[in-house]
């Protein structure tokens, strides 16, 4: 649905980035050793709608929560962001293990948001019972 999103927006001229989380957070990581952080931090600012997968799949060590963090600041009520998890946000203190940070980036999310529930297996696992089931029957 996230990449479903990104295409459309982008189809109607908007600027649209897609990245993983964890890929997003490493490019950060490795900005901030490089001393480029507030160039990439810019880079990720000027795009229209950013599109963040799979958060929640991998924790978060302190210093890439604050990262991402610092992105999401930047964004802040100037242009959209759109993230993909399959934890709901009481679920998110297992990948941003600061409660405050957690809390704060729930909030950045949140205010002027929608947040859309799908509460849906994945498509790759639909995918994989189907054939499961085609399989048996044959």
């Amino acid at each position: 649905m996230l990449i479903a999103l990104g295409t459309e927006a982008a189809m109607k001229g908007y600027r649209v980035r897609y990245t993983l989380a964890t890929k997003l957070v490493n490019e950060l990581v490795e900005a901030a050793d490089e001393k480029q952080l507030n160039k990439t931090i810019a880079r990720y600012g000027r795009v229209d709608l950013l599109c963040i997968d799979e958060l929640g799949y991998m924790e978060l060590d302190r210093h890439g929560a604050e990262l991402l963090f610092q992105v999401l600041t930047e964004r802040e009520e100037k242009n959209s962001v759109a993230i993909a998890s399959k934890e709901s946000f009481g679920g998110w203190t297992k990948t941003f293990t600061d409660p405050r940070l957690c809390a704060a980036i729930v909030d950045r999310l949140t205010f002027n948001g929608t947040i859309i529930e799908t509460s849906t297996d994945s498509y790759r696992l639909a995918s994989t019972r189907a054939r499961a089931e085609e399989h048996v029957a044959s």
